[in-house]
């Protein structure tokens, strides 16, 4: 199962570590950052079919991380190969691939898959593969829910990712103990 993780995670790096930067560009509040032509990666993301949710956030250490949930591996695979991610993979120069594929590694069991990439940025907006070369820090890791967990007033992830066992209470019920 470990083995299992670790290949996703590494599956996972070689598509969204190239999208992660466009993310980036699009948060950017510089000119510079409103002029590149990076796809809208968060708009493609939330177009695929399956993607359930996307957040983005910047870390106290620095990095800027995005947090997108999908359905099931297909759903993950469908924003792998769309439109919007393949541009930015011609973007990033990705020309390395997994010889068996995207997510080979990883069981088709239905589950929700939370893909969570992160970068750490020195200078500038990365606008190319280029500009990768001054990035310290990119990672794109996988994760599914275990079963449990407690929510008051809502979750972090979207409502639609089905946890088993997760206990869900509305805000209004612990207001009123």
């Amino acid at each position: 199962m470990k083995r299992t993780i670790c290949e996703v995670a590494a599956a996972a790096v070689l598509s969204l570590v190239i999208a992660l930067p466009a993310i980036i560009t699009l948060r950017a509040q510089s000119v510079q950052a409103a002029k590149t032509s990076a796809p809208d990666l968060v708009a493609g993301l939330k177009a695929t079919p399956g993607c359930l949710g996307v957040e983005l956030a910047q870390t106290m250490s620095g990095k800027n991380v995005i947090f997108a949930w999908f359905e099931n591996k297909q759903a993950v695979l469908k924003w792998y190969y769309s439109d919007t991610h393949m541009a930015a993979m011609v973007q990033y120069g990705a020309a390395q691939r997994r010889p068996r594929g995207p997510l080979a590694d990883v069981p088709d069991d239905r589950r929700p898959i939370l893909a969570v990439a992160s970068v750490t940025l020195t200078g500038g907006v990365p606008t190319s593969a280029a500009d990768l070369k001054g990035v310290p820090q990119i990672a794109i890791e996988l994760y599914a829910p275990l079963p449990g967990g407690l929510a008051v007033g809502g979750r972090f992830a979207p409502s639609t990712v089905k946890v088993p066992g997760m206990v869900e209470v509305p805000a209004q019920a612990q207001a009123a103990q």
